[in-house]
């Protein structure tokens, strides 16, 4: 199986009078690709796949593949839904149309067990065998976490499930992950801790913060896995603030605002019941994105 590591980007999903702007979508992934990012995420949650139509979700996949494809970038797609059998009728077309990996966000709403959850993954996985598929953990968001344990049982009885997105903001966790499993491709889903995950072990990054800073956060993720921990650590520190602000309000509204604010997105819209950030945190992401440089498309 391919085994991705290094930068990754959650993917924003921009929209123009409330239909998926396809020429941004495909503008915004070659400056992720032209600023060093290695692995773009179509679709994951900070794309608002839950409310995107079925032909919205596989045409953000199409765009991704066609943009990647004369280049070294991959494509990590999200499959993620909280019905199994809609996980595995994407999971199915991300293959078809050439993804290098799928990433799959656990069930949200229904608080499985961890046997549903195992079951879920195990069905998805099965239905593309020769992809590699990988587990999002973000109890946050969903309400269930993957335990320690169900990620191990997965990794070791299902070939093609190489790796979790770890998002539950716990360095324990990965640590636990780690020493239990050195070869599990974890990657970072909490952009504040990216370093110390990656200096952990983990094998990469996928980071919200990188749709607006694509370059600080790939110098990041490459200096950390090439053993310069201070210059990777420096980084993020330095992307602190930034970080800290993105999340201001529920994800992915203020990234859109920052991005919209940069002038890298010509309107600012989202798909309901997501609406923009209020006055105050308007104001506060400003602030804050003045002392950074943001580079252009």
């Amino acid at each position: 199986m391919r085994i991705l590591e290094g930068s990754s980007t959650a993917l924003i999903t921009p929209f123009k009078n409330g239909k998926l702007d396809e020429a941004k979508y495909a503008e915004l992934i070659s400056r992720q690709i032209n600023n060093g990012i290695n692995i773009v995420c179509p679709v994951g949650t900070t794309g608002e796949s839950a409310t995107l139509t079925h032909e919205e979700h596989v045409r953000c996949i199409e765009i991704a593949v066609e943009v990647c494809k004369p280049t070294e970038a991959k494509v990590l797609a999200g499959s993620g839904s909280n019905a199994t059998a809609e996980a595995v009728d994407l999971a199915i077309h991300a293959q078809e149309l050439g993804v290098d990996a799928i990433f799959s966000v656990s069930p949200y709403y229904n608080k499985p067990s961890q046997e549903g959850l195992y079951q879920h993954y195990k069905l998805i996985a099965e239905s593309v065998p020769d992809l590699p598929v990988m587990l999002y953990n973000v109890p946050g968001r969903t309400g269930v976490d993957i335990s320690a344990d169900t990620t191990i049982r997965l990794f070791d009885d299902v070939k093609n499930i190489f790796g979790v997105k770890e998002a539950t903001g716990s360095l324990e966790r990965t640590i636990e992950l780690l020493s239990r499993r050195p070869d599990l491709c974890i990657f970072s889903g909490d952009d504040a801790i990216d370093y110390p995950i990656l200096a952990t072990g983990g094998a990469g990054s996928t980071s919200v913060t990188s749709n607006l800073m694509p370059d600080l956060k790939s110098q990041l993720v490459k200096k950390a896995l090439s053993g310069d921990f201070a210059g990777s650590q420096a980084i993020n520190d330095k992307l602190y603030a930034l970080n800290n602000v993105m999340f201001c309000e529920a994800n992915p509204i203020p990234i859109k605002a920052a991005m919209y604010i940069a002038g890298l997105l010509d309107t600012l819209e989202y798909r309901l019941p997501l609406v923009a950030p209020s006055a105050a945190n308007m104001k506060k992401i400003e602030e804050v994105m003045k002392n950074y440089e943001i580079k252009g498309l």
